[in-house]
Order: structure tokens, then sequence, then C-alpha cells
């Protein structure tokens, strides 16, 4: 059995690794921190628990994370990166769900995060955790930077079209939509019921930090330089995810082989779902699963080319895949323990 432990268990993400890994075969529920509710029963705080998770939250001075075996960093942005050298020192393996290992360019990351970086020499080795794209090296890592939920739809959208190099990548527009979740479990006033409810908005349009993630791996799927423009909304849902892609085609190509190269690059992805040409993912068809669905639209057989994709943000763009990345370095089936289906209605 692989013991886990997880840092910040309070929030979203961090309830969604324990809804997973309680049901997960291979798994032993070894540490869950939390200062505040140092003490508080996991099932107390999260009654959907109750009879599957009998731990207690610990202060991180309590918990004996380094008699386990890997341990997920749902925390905010900062706090993996001070506590991931003495983990790695003592063989323990190391998920972070936040941005701390998920660039590699120093600099960029101290602009965009508004913090110092304090063990950038661990960055060379860090994995970005993307299954699909990343896998031999998800395999061998004991450090990953588990991607962020935008940047997770962009890249499997774009990534077929890219490395075929049939598209105009310095002109590509993603145009994207979030649930509520995706902003964290906190108290903040853009985020109440009233507030968000009932609304629609787009936010950071004059740059958010998943630019810089973005495109530093989507540029190792392109021979010429990267261009984005990525706009990120909020809608008035709790979780979901869906990201419209625009990309100019510089070659001449019918429908039925873009269709072709996008089934055959997925073909044996068991999360990655092509659609038929012009179908229409919904959010809900994703809900509570580690699936990502894409469907490819090409207006008028004109040359632009939009790219839906839908997923949970909290799974598939948050901790489904941070569970997928650790049945990879632990040699088990990448399936294993997340085979939930969509929640419909």
């Amino acid at each position: 059995m692989i013991k886990v432990g997880i840092v910040g268990g309070t929030g979203y993400t961090g309830v969604e690794l324990l809804r997973i890994l309680a049901a997960h075969p291979e798994v032993q529920l070894t540490a869950i921190t939390s200062r505040k509710e140092d003490g508080l029963p996991v099932a107390e705080m999260y009654p959907s628990l109750r009879g599957r998770v009998a731990l207690k939250f610990s202060s991180p001075d309590k918990a004996n994370l380094t008699e386990c075996d890997v341990v997920f960093f749902a925390t905010p942005h900062g706090v993996a990166m001070a506590q991931a050298p003495a983990l790695l020192a003592a063989g323990v393996k190391v998920i972070d769900l936040a941005a701390d290992f998920r660039l590699q360019d120093v600099a960029q990351f101290e602009q965009w995060y508004g913090m110092q970086h304090s063990c950038a020499d661990l960055l060379k080795e860090a994995v970005y955790g993307l299954p699909e794209l990343n896998r031999e090296a998800i395999k061998s890592a004991r450090l990953i930077g588990n991607p962020g939920c935008y940047p997770t739809t962009m890249q499997l959208g774009f990534y077929p079209l890219l490395k075929a190099g049939i598209i105009d990548a310095d002109n590509l527009i993603a145009d994207c939509k979030s649930g509520v979740s995706g902003a964290g479990r906190k108290a903040e006033i853009s985020l109440l019921f009233s507030e968000a409810s009932d609304n629609f908005k787009a936010y950071s349009v004059a740059g958010h930090r998943h630019i810089p993630e973005t495109v530093e791996q989507l540029q190792k799927m392109s021979s010429t330089p990267v261009g984005l423009i990525f706009t990120p909304h909020l809608v008035p849902m709790i979780r979901g995810m869906h990201s419209t892609l625009y990309a100019k085609l510089n070659t001449t190509i019918d429908n039925a082989a873009l269709q072709e190269l996008f089934e055959k690059t997925y073909q044996n992805e068991a999360f990655v779902d092509v659609m038929p040409f012009g179908s229409h993912p919904e959010t809900r068809s994703t809900r509570g699963s580690n699936t990502l669905r894409i469907a490819l639209h090409r207006p008028g057989n004109g040359a632009t080319l939009v790219i839906l994709v839908a997923q949970d943000n909290l799974m598939k763009g948050a901790s489904g895949q941070a569970v997928q990345c650790m049945n990879l370095m632990f040699g088990l089936q990448e399936t294993c323990g997340l085979t939930q289906l969509p929640i419909l209605p």
C-alpha cells in the first residue's frame, strides 16, 4: 500500500484528493495537515467522508509526513517549496498542486507570483505533471509540478495541431470559463453567493498567472514562437471548466483529416475523449470524473479552427490529474482509483 500524506486537506482540491484516495485500492491515507483544524476529525468537517476517512487533521509539526511514500500539497503557492527539500531528502515523493514547481524559469515565477523561489535548484528535476504529454518522465520522477486547470485544457486542445505544424503558433486564442471552486475555498467578496450567482465576468484580462506556464509548455510543441491571448471568465456554477480555443490553419487540410489527427493523438488515452466533429461537450458531461472532452469545429470551412474542451476543474484540472501522476510514479495502472463516471444531472 502507498502511504499518502496531504498538506492542506481543508480546501477543495484537498477534499477532492480525500474523496479519490479514500476509495483508491492501493492507498493508505496516513496524514492530513491543517494548523487551524488540528485535532478535528476529517469527517466532521466533511460529512461526505463519514465512514471512509477516520483520520483527524494534524498541525504540520505533528504530522509524520516523512513516514509517507508520497505527499500531496493542496496548498497556496509558496508552501510546497518550503517543505519539499526535507521530504525529498527523506525519500518521500512530492506532488504539488500549486505553482511552485510548474515553471522552469525562476524569474517568471517570481514576477507572476510575487515571491522569491526558495529552492530553485529543485526546478531542474521537477517534472510537469501532464501525463498525456509527459508520461515517461512522470514515471521516474520524485517531484511533480501539477498543471493548472486552464493550462490543461489549452495544452491538450492545441497539442495535436502544434505538433503537426499546421497552425499559426503565434496567434493562438483561448476563451475560457471556470466554476467558482477554481478560486479555492476562501472567504472573498467576489466569491460570495450573492456576488457570483446570476453573474458572468471576465477577469485578469491584462495578464493571468497561467499564461507563462501555458506558453512555456506550448513552446515545447512548436518549432516557431508561440503567441497566446488567454481570457479567463468566472461562471455561476460550482465546478466545471469550458475552454473555447481558436487557431488559424496554415495549410490545406480537410475536416476528416483534422478529426483523424486528434483521434490518433489521443486514441490510447483513457481520460481524453475526442468527440465526433461538430459536437458540443458540456461541463456536466465531465462533472466528478477525470475525463476531458474535446470537439472540433470549422466555421464556414474556413481557415479558423475552433477547439472546444470541457473538464471538471477539480478533477482532471487538479486532484484527479495529481492522482493520475501518483499512479504512474508508483507503477500502478494509470486509471487506478480514477474510473468514476460523470455525475448527471
